[in-house]
This record gives C-alpha cells, structure tokens and sequence, in this order.
C-alpha cells in the first residue's frame, strides 16, 4: 500500500538518461541540484505543516507504523499516532471515498478536534477545518466525495475540498443543543440530527439544498443514532434503547418488533431492504447474533452467532460482516462469512471499550477499519482483507 510505484522509478531514470548528455560540469550541477532538491524536502514538508495563522489545509507527513498481530501475525497498519486521539466517524457515516483511497477522520492533533482527510496512498493527511466545536462522529463525506458535511456548535457546516470555504446550512433554535447522531441521505439531499432541549429530544430533517428543516419524531425519551435509509425515503433512529422507523414526511412513526432481548447496534443493508443488527440475549449463556428484520414484511430472523460482538458492520454487497468481539480473553477484530456463518479472526483490538472499535470496510472491501487505546489515545488502524475478501464495487 506504502510502496513506490513504478512512475517514481521511470521518473528516476529520465532524469539520469537526461544529466548523461551534459558535459562533466552540467552533469556535476545537476545532480548536485537534485541533491540539494531531495535534502530540502523534508525541511519543505515540515515548514508548510507549521506555517503560522490558519492551519487550515497544512500537510501533516505520515505517521504509519506497521506491526504483526501478536494473535494471527497479520500485518496491521496504525495510520494516525497514539500521542494525540483519531476517530473516526459514526459507524453509519461515509468515512471512505467511493475509490477507498481517502479517509475522512477527526483528531485533536492541534490542542482541539478537527476534521483531516488521509491520503490512503501515502499516508499524508490535510487538516480540512477551523473549527471551534467540532463533533467528531459528525463527519460525512458527501456521495461524490467532493465534500463533507460535519456539525460544529449548534450548525450543520459543509465545505468542498477544492477550496474548504466552510458554509452553515442549518442552525438548531436558540433553546435546543445538538444531540448524539447526525448523518448524511445516499442521496446527498438531507441530513437528520438530533436536537436536544432539557429531556425533550427530536428527530430533524435538514434539506442541505436551502437549509429548510423538518421535524420527524418529539419525545420524552432519549434519541441518537439516525440513518437515513438507503433509496427509500426514511429514517431509522434509536430511542429508549429501542430501533424506530419514520417517513420522510413525519408519517408511519413506529418501533420495530425485534428479536427478545436487548437491541444492539443496527444498521441498513446496503440496499436499504433491511435493517441489520446485534441482538444481545437476556440469558447471558447465548451469544449474541446478528439479525436481519425486513420491515416492508415485518419479519425477523437470525442470521448468525458472533463471538461476543459489541459493534459490527457489512460490506458492500452485505455477504461479508466484521465484528468486534467484547470478550476480555479475545479482544479481536474478527471476519464472519453470511453464507457459511463462520468467523476468521483478523487482529487483536485491546479497545478500553469494545464499542469505540467500531470496524468498517472500505467501499472496495479490500481493508477494514478500526479504533483503539491499545497503545495509547485512540488511534485510527487498517487491515488489508484482499486475500480473504472479494473485492466489491462501490
């Protein structure tokens, strides 16, 4: 993945067939001006991610650091430095280009929470925003990865990555905060957010065209974690530990009947047919299983036991899921196969709390990735899967 490509090595070898046609003192100046070229980059790199005044789009070198699992001996990158905390965002938020080759994260490199965007070929990370109170798990990449959306204080904020001049779409009303989720449509077209006034919470939708809102669910009762529901026009929320569904339009507002017990993390399929999730039973000597309720059929079923999964997600064609375990014997970031429901285990995680793990794939399925404290604050690692994993398209 960090490797030189072939164009670095062609470069290389232009330039030396080019000084072999000079006369001794050309040749002699020309490399002595590469010389002085190549010795000042690193000196280069490190003023222009110090440059004084705004630090807004500044160059951060990578801090990649690769190591071999000490439960499977498979290589995992650490991609940020355990020094300063990496997050990446919600679990149901586009954090990867559609190309798998940028991440969107946020760090507190600076002394506060930013957004920055890595560049997966190389390592190195842009620092996107300015911001004085950044949401980490509110970062949204937009569906032609030409931009984010994030929420900073009390307002929904969008840029573009071409010229990050940042622009408030929407406020939340004097009287209310920002509550716990926030996440961007398929389509680009909205976004849903809670809102928080005392104990009074609601569900809104924002139009990120005009910035105009629209409210969803009120109640007495927590809520957190909308995702808006891949090609059809609703929201699925959490509230009182429950999994709701509402329209786009405030209609057919209802709690899904799910499987006994407790209801984990849930997610769309990706094609938005079904909701998946993590169903934990009340008798703590079952495992916990990942099920699929299709509400247009109001049926439920169990697709697979997990080795104690706290959060999981799917790849994108939903034939591959990847979990991790919160058993303290075996912290691991583990692969489960749907058809064969069989569990291959990639790496160790040793999270604090296995909830902040929350692994995902990369749109290709070609890595996962995680966070954790293992070595320190949180940090953000990948895992290469391309030799377990088919690779999917976008």
């Amino acid at each position: 993945m960090y490797t030189f490509r072939d164009r670095d090595i062609r470069g290389d070898d232009l330039h030396s067939v080019t000084i072999k046609n000079m006369g001794l003192a050309g040749r002699e100046a020309a490399l002595c001006s590469r010389r002085c070229f190549l010795a000042a980059l690193p000196a280069a790199c490190f003023a222009q991610a110090n440059l004084p005044g705004s630090l807004k789009n500044r160059v951060l070198p990578s801090a990649a650091s690769r190591y071999a699992d000490p439960s499977t001996e498979f290589t995992v990158l650490r991609l940020t430095d355990p020094a300063h905390t990496s997050r990446l965002p919600a679990p149901y938020a586009r954090a990867i280009s559609r190309k798998s080759n940028a991440l969107l994260f946020a760090s507190d490199l600076s002394g506060r929470f930013e957004a920055y965007h890595m560049d997966l070929k190389n390592g190195q990370s842009h620092q996107l925003t300015e911001a004085e109170d950044l949401d980490p798990a509110s970062l949204n990449l937009l569906p032609d990865d030409r931009g984010f959306c994030w929420l900073e204080g009390n307002r929904v904020m969008t840029t573009a990555l071409s010229h990050l001049k940042p622009r408030e779409i929407y406020r939340i009303p004097d009287g209310f905060e920002r509550g716990e989720g926030f996440c961007v449509a398929e389509d680009g077209q909205y976004a849903a957010l809670i809102e928080k006034k005392n104990s009074r919470q609601r569900l809104m939708l924002i139009h990120l065209t005009d910035g105009s809102s629209q409210k969803l669910a009120e109640g007495d009762q927590e809520m957190r974690d909308p995702i808006a529901r891949p090609k059809r026009a609703s929201v699925l929320y959490r509230s009182s530990g429950a999994v709701w569904l509402v329209n786009y339009d405030g209609q057919q507002n209802y709690q899904l009947h799910l499987a006994d017990g407790e209801d984990g993390p849930a997610l769309w399929s990706p094609d938005g047919r079904a909701v998946l999730y993590l169903n934990f039973p009340a008798d703590p000597h079952k495992l916990r299983n990942i099920r699929e309720f299709i509400p247009d059929m109001n049926s439920d079923k169990m697709l697979a036991n997990t080795t104690q999964y706290a959060q999981f997600s799917c790849n994108a064609d939903g034939s591959v899921f990847v979990g991790a375990s919160s058993s303290k014997a075996s912290p691991h970031v583990l692969l489960l196969v749907r058809t064969v429901k069989r569990e291959l285990t990639l790496c160790e995680h040793r999270a604090s709390d296995p909830r902040m793990v929350a692994p995902i794939f990369a749109p290709n399925s070609q890595h996962v990735y995680f966070n954790s404290d293992q070595h320190g604050k949180p940090a953000i690692y990948s895992i290469a899967i391309e030799k377990l994993v088919e690779e999917t398209e976008a």
